[in-house]
């Protein structure tokens, strides 16, 4: 009887004991892991502690702690205001936009840039299309002031050499989503092949060789190899995209923003940094990030869930 109780309690604890050697056995990468860890804890973990500001009327003088607890007033005052569903088709807009024009355009660059077979040359595109990625906004904004500005623009110097009317294109709230999107899709596009020409990397040349053999044209073996290998990839960063259908790139949107456009610019970015930086306003601030936070987690829960009822890979 002692014996099955002795065995019984040495099965219990050989998971532990497991672990435990696990780690001594690979301590060297578990002190290399160690960096990281703390970067979680002290910059992601941490800091979650702030979000009560958004349940309470934070005061700087009164503290975190100190502060008069308020409850969802200033979630009912988010969803009350008439800035809410302006700053919601907004944002909602830019990031549809981007996923309709900016999200493939990675990917056909990159298949475009596989196809290339003379590797000096695909070399130097690869570089041409990464630059513009390290380029600041505050540049890339400049560079499209001077080409579609109404007094120093070139296209609308051109427009008026050949006797047209000039467009004002930066003050116009229609051209503003195109514009953001075009910017985006110059200054990211490239950088964005990098996972896809690396999934394509790793798909095994044999598989192209029999789909020669059978006759298969350049087109079929992209359809047919090269597509299903990445679908993965892509799927995976589909998903983390709609996570991110609640932001807009801050700095981009408040250097286009000009007083003429400001019902197509004010997205929940802007309204955190106007009331909640400008104003004081901390909790309002806080509030609307953590809204935004909750409809990025839900998203991704929601496209994870109907990708893996689809039959595909999620990403959890």
């Amino acid at each position: 009887m002692s014996l099955a109780v002795s065995k019984n309690i040495e099965k219990k604890k050989s998971p532990i004991i497991t672990l435990l050697r696990s780690i001594v056995q690979h301590r060297w990468l578990y002190v290399l892991a160690i960096p990281g860890f703390l970067y979680l804890i002290v910059f992601k973990y941490f800091p979650m502690w702030g979000l009560l500001i958004a349940f309470k009327e934070y005061n700087p003088y009164s503290g975190f702690w100190g502060s008069e607890w308020v409850g969802f007033k200033y979630f009912i005052e988010l969803f009350e205001s008439r800035n809410f569903y302006i700053m919601l088709r907004n944002t909602l807009a830019i990031n549809l936009f981007g996923l309709v024009f900016m999200f493939p355009l990675p990917i056909i660059l990159a298949l475009m840039l596989n196809e290339v077979r003379h590797e000096v040359f695909k070399r130097i595109n690869q570089s041409i299309v990464y630059l513009p990625h390290f380029l600041s906004w505050v540049v890339v904004v400049s560079m499209t002031f001077f080409l579609l500005s109404t007094d120093v623009g070139i296209i609308n110097k051109l427009i008026s050499e050949f006797g047209g009317e000039t467009v004002m294109f930066l003050s116009e709230p229609n051209y503003f989503w195109a514009l953001l999107t075009a910017q985006n899709m110059w200054k990211e596009a490239g950088w964005g092949t990098i996972i896809f020409l690396a999934a394509m990397a790793g798909v095994d040349p044999q598989r192209y060789e029999a789909a020669v053999v059978d006759g298969a044209s350049r087109w079929r073996q992209i359809w047919h190899i090269t597509l299903p290998a990445i679908r993965p990839t892509i799927i995976i960063l589909l998903i983390l995209r709609l996570g991110q259908m609640a932001d807009v790139g801050f700095e981009q949107v408040i250097l286009m923003t000009n007083p003429l456009v400001t019902s197509v610019s004010e997205v929940f970015d802007t309204y955190v940094y106007t009331v909640g930086i400008l104003q004081g306003k901390i909790s309002i601030g806080v509030t609307v990030g953590m809204f935004k936070g909750v409809v990025g987690l839900v998203l991704v829960v929601l496209s994870n869930y109907i990708v893996k009822r689809m039959g595909q890979e999620g990403i959890y």
